[in-house]
């Protein structure tokens, strides 16, 4: 009987056990505090850097010498990589047939012009005996005729004296401006046809070009310094060579290309150098460095609060919930501990710069410390040239 007694309490408190033991699937976990992070307001600021553009060094002028009539090469009238005058002397062709052509048809000229001169005798003879009225009209027109055709005669030999003198003078092939001359193609003797044989190829140099393909957000910048022909005040073009070494002359704009290309976003633009010293020589690889001195609406934010990702840069912003979202931005040039952002901020916006590792999106965020991203402590450097 006593053991009886004791059942009813042994399960109740066995039913209480196992409900304070999770028996209620409801129940949540408790949630997690918010993040203490660092938080800053990024601002706009002037800024001194260089931003680089991978460059080609390229002629303003370059043209390939071919042929304009067939033959054998018989005089080269330089010496390889040598500096050329406009109308000097390149290539000599052989002048044999071409002179002969022209021999032949001046002296058709010859004989045609002897027969307009016979021609323009009888008609005028025909022509005082019809006033006459002593020939008959019939051979006044055949007259008249013959002195047309020997016209038209004499027209088609002067043509054709034209012609071949011409490809007479195409036999020499002369620079077509001063420049620098390449290796020749061909050797003494070679034979050569028109449109098909490359000789050589002349460029200018002093003036050089160097290339470089800007994105087509900065153009309307560029559009502006090709305008004022000269260098601006706030930025200056200079180069670094393959070496590492930089070019001692500053270049200007000189051109900017009439498509932006829709594949990639970008134009070319092509800047001028002197190079007197011939330094630069077409194909070699430069880095471009575009000096900016007065970009007051740069924005710039500390290098510590970009995370990268498979090659994409992103920071933290900060919601009007307190809350983070992961937002990409393109970043421009890397200034000491800072770092300009070129695309996805904009001034006002505040974001993580310290406790990254706390956060992830949509986290709750207690922030810490407020500042202005990019600008200096009191008493810290302001953003230098790099």
């Amino acid at each position: 009987m006593k053991n009886r007694s004791l059942i009813p309490v042994y399960l109740l408190a066995t039913a209480v056990a196992f409900a304070s033991c999770g028996g209620n699937k409801n129940a949540q976990p408790p949630a997690m505090p918010p993040a203490a992070v660092e938080v800053a307001t990024v601002n706009e600021g002037a800024a001194s850097y260089h931003e680089n553009y991978p460059g080609t060094v390229t002629a303003l002028n370059e043209v390939e010498l071919r042929p304009q009539v067939s033959g054998y090469i018989t005089g080269i009238h330089f010496q390889d990589g040598q500096h050329v005058n406009k109308g000097q002397l390149l290539y000599s062709i052989d002048q044999q047939t071409y002179q002969a052509g022209v021999s032949q048809a001046q002296a058709n000229l010859a004989v045609s012009r002897a027969n307009l001169v016979k021609a323009q005798k009888d008609a005028d003879r025909y022509i005082a005996l019809d006033k006459k009225d002593a020939i008959a009209k019939q051979v006044l027109d055949h007259a008249m005729a013959d002195l047309e055709s020997a016209k038209m005669q004499v027209r088609a030999a002067e043509a054709g004296v034209k012609g071949v003198e011409t490809n007479l003078r195409y036999s020499n092939i002369y620079a077509p401006f001063s420049g620098t001359i390449g290796i020749s193609l061909v050797k003494m003797g070679a034979s050569v046809s028109p449109g098909t044989t490359l000789l050589n190829t002349i460029s200018t140099d002093d003036p050089i070009a160097v290339d470089f393909f800007l994105d087509q957000k900065e153009l309307g910048k560029f559009t502006e310094l090709e305008k004022q022909g000269t260098v601006s005040k706030d930025s200056t073009f200079t180069i670094a060579l393959a070496d590492g070494s930089e070019y001692p002359f500053s270049g200007k704009v000189a051109s900017i290309d009439r498509a932006v290309d829709a594949q990639t976003g970008t134009i070319r633009v092509r800047l001028a150098f002197q190079n007197a010293e011939k330094n630069l020589r077409p194909g070699m690889s430069t880095v471009v460095k575009v000096y900016h001195t007065a970009a007051d609406h740069s924005l710039i934010i500390p290098y510590k609060a970009v995370t990268e990702q498979m090659g994409e840069y992103f920071v933290y912003k900060v919601t009007d919930s307190s809350t983070v979202t992961q937002t990409k931005v393109k970043m421009g040039t890397v200034i000491r501990d800072n770092v300009v952002i070129k695309d996805g901020l904009a001034a006002g916006d505040k974001i993580v710069v310290d406790g990254l590792q706390k956060v992830k999106e949509g986290a709750k965020i207690a922030p810490t410390q407020p500042g202005a991203a990019g600008q200096p402590a009191a008493g810290a450097p302001a953003a230098g040239k790099q």
